[in-house]
């Protein structure tokens, strides 16, 4: 709506923006580094946390891009509530297993996991290695599924694991893997994104709007140390900021985004209608 009020080619602030839009924060640049060493040198399992909002869904998209062709294919289950069954399932028929049977015989859960091993043998004798993405970790409640996710990564071969899984969620996620033991010890590496810093809030910002086109400045400075106390730098919260007070300064025919702007903006996501 405001686009052109702008001068800018899209939404600056959508949360679905293309991957021009990833800023390399300190600790999204840290965790993106750690991600592809467990994958490109095949350390089996690694954990994602993060509060909602902080970005882990965006950074998995900006790890499935950045990563070299000969690993792949790149999984991504963003429905992780169901049966552990279910699961090696849907990584069976998503990894391409399910395909190699023949007729439409159906298979249990061993078979499956026969079928799941010979496919990822599959791939490795092709050169390729698979990596999964379990996304909204948090949200398993049965521990049968983590179990059956962690006898997938005793599929070894000479250079290591067949393929690489990744959980993520949000932070209580540490607490869950930590009480299954054995599954934790199998973690190659542990990921916290932490919120934004003040400078990092300013620089995201204008990273994003220089994605969309902005050729000038459209935050005032002094809107700045608002924007990032009201929103704890956290990007989502940014985003839904940015995005009303855009729409606020078309309203309002502003030349530039003031701090009086962005704290209203703030008051009126925060505001409770009375009954």
């Amino acid at each position: 709506m405001y686009e052109r009020y702008w001068q800018l080619e899209r939404n600056p602030f959508d949360d679905d923006a293309d991957l021009s839009g990833f800023f390399r924060s300190e600790t999204h640049q840290a965790t993106l580094l750690k991600l592809r060493y467990l994958i490109e040198n095949a350390k089996g399992a690694g954990l994602l946390a993060g509060a909602t909002g902080i970005g882990k869904s965006f950074l998995i998209q900006v790890l499935s891009r950045q990563l070299p062709e000969p690993f792949g294919p790149f999984v991504h289950l963003v429905f992780p509530q169901m049966s552990a069954a279910e699961l090696l399932s849907f990584l069976a028929f998503e990894l391409g297993a399910a395909e190699e049977r023949s007729g439409h015989e159906p298979a249990g859960l061993d078979r499956t996991v026969r079928d799941i091993e010979q496919q990822l043998r599959k791939f490795n004798e092709q050169g390729r290695h698979p990596v999964i993405v379990v996304d909204e970790a948090h949200l398993i409640e049965d521990p049968q599924v983590f179990q059956a996710l962690r006898l997938l990564l005793n599929f070894q071969h000479p250079g290591g694991s067949r393929f690489s899984l990744i959980f993520a969620g949000h932070n209580e996620l540490f607490n869950t893997i930590r009480r299954l033991g054995q599954l934790e010890e199998r973690l190659a590496v542990k990921c916290l994104l932490r919120p934004l810093s003040a400078d990092e809030t300013t620089g995201y910002v204008s990273c994003r709007l220089e994605a969309a086109g902005a050729s000038r400045p459209i935050f005032e400075p002094a809107a700045m140390q608002p924007l990032f106390e009201l929103s704890g730098g956290v990007p989502r919260r940014i985003n839904r900021l940015c995005d009303l007070a855009l729409l606020v300064g078309f309203a309002d025919e502003s030349s530039s985004i003031t701090a009086e702007q962005v704290e209203a903006v703030s008051q009126e996501l925060t505001a409770v209608v009375p009954d």
